[in-house]
């Protein structure tokens, strides 16, 4: 028989049929019978080599389900997460919230049909000509930097309020605090906060020995107090200072008037809800690098988060094998390879999206969006609840909610972010992570969003409830994960900028991405301009004007005055930039 009827099955049938044309029908009972035979032989091979071919599709196609990764069209449906909404959209569809419908329509249909000019605006890469004259700096030491002294004044202790973004700032301000009063550092205790239900201590997020070891050259770190001095009460003895004692923002000159004669007096400082206490213009440059050391370098999330963090990036990406500087320092020596994911090849692209769109940020902001007398209702009754005194303001003032947006003071809808996206041009086929999904007013007000992004995704349903659940129950281990995600992707985009992950990200970002890593950054106040001329504007007037307003933030720049050197490190102290002789300004 032929070979190939093992595998072809019915085209075997026709070569088994034309064999036996001109043949005698009878030579002999003998004769017969073993033809008859050798016909139900060849049959009896037709059906199992056709029941073969089945067999082997069956087992391929069983092999290509298991092996299929997650970027491979559609979001896989073992995942979870956002998967609950999705299937709910087509019956909540009349009922979703769309505040900019001719844009929209016209973004959906510009997002499906022009998919090959996908890569005309440079979307995925910064001015990388200048962004790579500007080089990591802070893990180096200048003249200006001395060791710990041995006979330092005594111990700063500070507690740490707000999640994990705003304690990751207060860490880093705090080693400067203590080397700037010659002082030993307690690890920052973190305070439990009845918004972020969280009592996760510094070691649960951060490798405390990495920490203590890498900053033991600059400041004396120990992880806790003297047994001596453990039970004194710090307020009666008036070693407590609270953020109303020391300015936002403050100068190093008040920590030396007010704090340093207390903690010579009584050998200990304790800052209570130690926020962001200390100012960028007034510090010098070799205490500006110490705090860059300690943000960019010496805080290394903890093994577990870090293991974890690498599973979601590599199945965001595709693939399973260290593949960025950016990884090296989120990952280290935990970044696991071959991670539930299959196979090599070239890492898929993602765009990381923030949007501060949760109840608190809609209500604190005074503004509107399209809901009605329901949604005003609805968000007075959380202002009564949890700011109380802008409550009372309001009953005695008059606030424009239409003011408000003019002046670039209303958070992004999930549609109006994913108009900028479409706008600047990335297709409907973009993979696009959402960090945290606490969105208010839920699937109605996402639904224009993943009409035009259907490949929407959160740590959520990436991840399976086994492997998160060590981390339920704990916000500030989560938001490392959004962290993490957010500072690999190959897009980070923003709608808010006074967000600390937002800030801490981006800076993260500039830090450790070789000029390789932009940030999507609108101008709220320019958007709602835009957005105000909606009914006359063209869709190719729209992304024009989008483009140029996107652009505009990516220029490469020093950090202007005022800023945050956590959001924006070109700064002395923290990254040099190349001179035209090739040499490097510190």
């Amino acid at each position: 028989m032929d070979a190939s009827c093992v595998v072809v099955g019915p085209a075997c049938e026709a070569r088994v049929g034309a064999t036996n044309i001109g043949r005698p029908r009878q030579q002999g009972k003998a004769r017969g019978v073993a033809g008859v035979s050798s016909w139900h032989l060849r049959v009896f091979a037709v059906v199992v080599g056709f029941l073969g071919c089945l067999l082997l599709a069956a087992s391929l196609l069983m092999s290509a389900v298991h092996q299929m990764q997650f970027r491979s069209g559609a979001i896989s449906m073992s995942f979870r997460g956002l998967q609950e909404l999705k299937q709910n959209f087509a019956r909540k569809e009349q009922a979703e919230q769309i505040m900019h419908a001719r844009l929209l329509e016209m973004a959906t249909s510009d997002s499906t049909k022009n998919e090959s000019d996908g890569e005309s605006f440079e979307l995925w890469e910064e001015p990388y000509k200048q962004a790579h004259k500007w080089k990591p700096c802070a893990a180096k030491h200048s003249l200006a930097d001395e060791g710990p002294s041995e006979n330092n004044n005594g111990f700063i202790l500070v507690s740490a309020n707000g999640g994990l973004n705003q304690q990751r700032v207060a860490v880093c301000n705090a080693v400067v605090v203590a080397k700037l009063l010659n002082a030993t550092l307690v690890i920052p205790r973190f305070l439990y906060s009845s918004v972020w239900k969280d009592k996760s201590q510094f070691g649960d997020i951060y490798q405390e020995d990495y920490f203590v070891n890498y900053m033991k050259s600059d400041v004396q770190i120990v992880k806790d107090l003297p047994p001596h001095l453990q039970s004194l009460d710090l307020e009666a003895i008036g070693s407590q200072m609270t953020d109303s004692d020391i300015r936002k923002e403050a100068e190093p000159s008040e920590f030396i008037n007010l704090a340093l004669p207390v903690l010579r007096k009584n050998g200990l400082v304790h800052f209570l809800g130690f926020g962001n206490r200390l100012g960028f213009d007034s510090v010098p440059a070799h205490l500006q690098r110490l705090r860059c050391r300690c943000n960019f370098h010496a805080l290394k999330f903890a093994p577990e988060i870090q293991r974890l963090g690498s599973v979601l990036v590599q199945r965001l990406r595709g693939v399973s094998a260290m593949q960025t500087e950016m990884d090296k320092q989120l990952f280290g020596g935990n970044m696991l390879d071959g991670a539930t994911t299959a196979g090599g090849g070239l890492p898929s692209r993602f765009v990381a999206l923030h949007m501060r769109f949760e109840v608190d940020m809609v209500a604190y902001s005074l503004c509107e969006f399209g809901g009605g007398e329901e949604e005003r209702r609805e968000l007075q009754a959380f202002r009564e609840t949890h700011f109380p005194a802008l409550a009372t303001r309001l009953r005695n003032t008059t606030v424009s909610p239409e003011e408000q947006r003019s002046l670039g003071r209303c958070p992004l809808t999930p549609e109006e972010a994913g108009l900028i996206l479409s706008g600047l041009g990335y297709d409907h086929r973009t993979f696009l992570y959402v960090a945290g999904s606490r969105i208010y007013g839920g699937a109605t007000r996402l639904r224009p969003l993943t009409r035009l992004y259907p490949n929407l995704v959160t740590k959520d349903d990436i991840l399976s409830s086994d492997e998160l659940a060590p981390f339920k129950n704990f916000s500030s281990r989560l938001a490392a994960l959004d962290f993490i995600a957010c500072a690999s992707s190959d897009v980070f985009a923003v709608t808010d900028s006074g967000s600390q992950l937002s800030s801490l990200v981006s800076g993260y970002r500039v830090y450790h991405g070789r000029g390789r890593a932009p940030t999507l950054h609108p101008n709220r106040k320019r958007y709602a301009q835009i957005l105000s001329e909606e009914g006359g504007i063209e869709w190719g007037g729209f992304q024009k004007r989008v483009r140029i307003m996107v652009d505009e933030y990516k220029r490469v720049r020093a950090r202007p005055r005022g800023r945050s050197a956590y959001r924006q490190p070109r700064t002395p102290g923290c990254m040099c930039r190349a001179s035209g002789d090739g040499s490097i300004d510190f």
